[in-house]
């Protein structure tokens, strides 16, 4: 058997081995849970913009305020984007974008878009690719090129 002063000793070396386990546990997390956080390059940011200005364009155009449409082109863009609009009870448009081209201060967005558009109880369905033309800093639409889906329904 074992005496008092052996039972003893075992019992603070398992506490310390106990400890010495926990601080390395301890260690590995702090030293494997930190990620080196990459800056976001002005290129990204540039692209998230033109995205949330399309969404913002699409939502606007969808629920017919001009104000906002407005707000978001430049004076040419929004003549071309309000003169293009046609009639409509409702509209439902997905944009996806597939592109972004950025040259110096001008940013072309590509976007693949589907719109179901009601007229007097019918449906209408189209889709197609534009390429909406981004100027100035904040980002405003300033022209859409290819099928403009704002133009729907024809």
């Amino acid at each position: 058997m074992h005496s008092k002063r052996e039972t003893l000793i075992s019992k603070k070396v398992f506490i310390s081995l106990q400890f010495i386990l926990f601080l390395v546990a301890l260690l590995l997390l702090v030293a494997c849970g930190k990620k080196e956080v990459k800056p976001v390059s002005a290129e990204s940011q540039l692209a998230q913009e033109a995205f949330e200005l399309a969404d913002t364009i699409k939502k606007a155009y969808v629920k017919k305020d001009k104000s906002t449409l407005e707000e978001y082109t430049t004076l040419d863009g929004y003549r071309e984007l309000v003169s293009a609009m046609k009639s409509f009870d409702s509209a439902e448009l997905t944009f996806t974008p597939t592109w972004v081209e950025i040259r110096d201060s001008q940013v072309s967005l590509n976007i693949s878009w589907k719109g179901t558009w009601t007229v007097r109880g019918k449906d209408t369905n189209e889709s197609g690719l534009a390429v909406f033309v981004l100027e100035g800093s904040p980002l405003k639409l300033s022209r859409i090129q290819r099928e403009n889906p704002f133009r729907q329904p024809e």
